[in-house]
């Protein structure tokens, strides 16, 4: 007895010493999308507040493309020793693993959720012009083209390709979509009149609509999106529980200490309540979302569920 109390007391004790002495190097956060977006924003944001805190730079790393397989590969099959870590989102820990035939590791086994970060939902936009001032214009329009209305998405599996879906699902509407290459050009069609409709970022859609070039209809947040007050959610607007957050968070690859997880959870939590981070999430729309690993986990188990399901029952084809 007194063997295995030395020995759980030895297993306390590294654990606790291995906590403190992290990081004891600079730690990389991969951020799977081009510089400027909500991805690199995100970790931007955060890096230099975890420096502050834990004593050792951050650096982020950008690792675009393959609706960010390439960033996923590159993060989730390093050692898992906490020095490299990535800034997962929905495109990452839910949506790619179920449009693409191989993912780079197991989306639930295969990662360590170590905070949710932030969250945004998604605006159904159109153009500043157009004559539909409602979801419910659309959606007479829609019976009317017979499918014919076209709507933009950021290319075939992307997360609003699957939000496109999902309305269709809950509305009964039929939209004919048109595919861009990201959504900068699936917005660009949008502002230029090319396309009709789009669901668009509701944090980028802010800057769009602040410059007079798109009417945002509704929100898929189960509250009004503050930047966007005027706005109803679609509960309102008539498509009951209509409700996708476009999520990030910071994840490392599986197998990483147990201490380790736990110091890098409690030093994002803190970051994310410090005033200064808290007014840039803010400046680019963002709603804070601090977790437990734990509850980060869950939120991943049951987005994979749901867009598993839209993609059978849309026979979206996997990539």
């Amino acid at each position: 007895m007194k063997r295995i109390a030395f020995a759980a007391a030895a297993v306390a004790f590294s654990a606790a010493a291995l906590a403190q002495s992290y990081p004891s190097r600079p730690v990389t956060i991969i951020a799977p999308a081009s510089p400027g977006g909500n991805i690199d924003v995100t970790s931007r944001i955060l890096a230099p507040a975890l420096h502050e805190i834990l004593g050792q730079p951050f650096v982020v790393e950008n690792r675009p493309g393959a609706g960010g397989k390439i960033g996923a590969t590159a993060a989730l099959k390093a050692a898992p020793d906490g020095y490299t870590l990535m800034m997962g989102t929905s495109s990452t820990l839910s949506v790619g693993p179920n449009v693409y035939k191989e993912w780079p590791v197991d989306p639930v086994k295969g990662i360590t959720p170590i905070s949710l970060v932030q969250q945004v939902p998604f605006a159904l936009v159109v153009n500043v012009k157009s004559p539909y001032k409602t979801v419910a214009d659309v959606l007479k329009q829609t019976k009317a083209k017979q499918g014919g209305m076209q709507m933009a998405h950021a290319g075939p599996g992307s997360s609003n390709h699957l939000v496109s879906e999902l309305f269709q699902m809950l509305s009964g509407a039929k939209f004919l979509f048109v595919a861009y290459k990201g959504g900068a050009p699936a917005m660009a069609s949008v502002v230029s009149g090319e396309t009709e409709v789009y669901f668009d970022q509701a944090s980028t859609s802010v800057i769009q609509i602040k410059a007079g070039r798109i009417r945002a209809l509704a929100v898929t947040a189960e509250e009004r999106f503050a930047p966007m007050p005027d706005v109803p959610t679609f509960d309102e607007a008539g498509i009951k529980g209509f409700h996708v957050m476009n999520v990030t968070g910071l994840v490392g690859p599986a197998g990483m200490p147990q201490a380790v997880v736990q110091r890098l959870n409690e030093a994002t939590v803190k970051a994310l309540k410090d005033p200064k981070v808290q007014e840039r999430m803010k400046g680019i729309g963002a709603m804070i979302v601090g977790s437990t690993p734990q509850a980060f986990g869950k939120w991943i188990r049951g987005d994979l569920e749901r867009w598993k399901k839209v993609v059978k029952e849309a026979k979206v084809p996997q990539l």
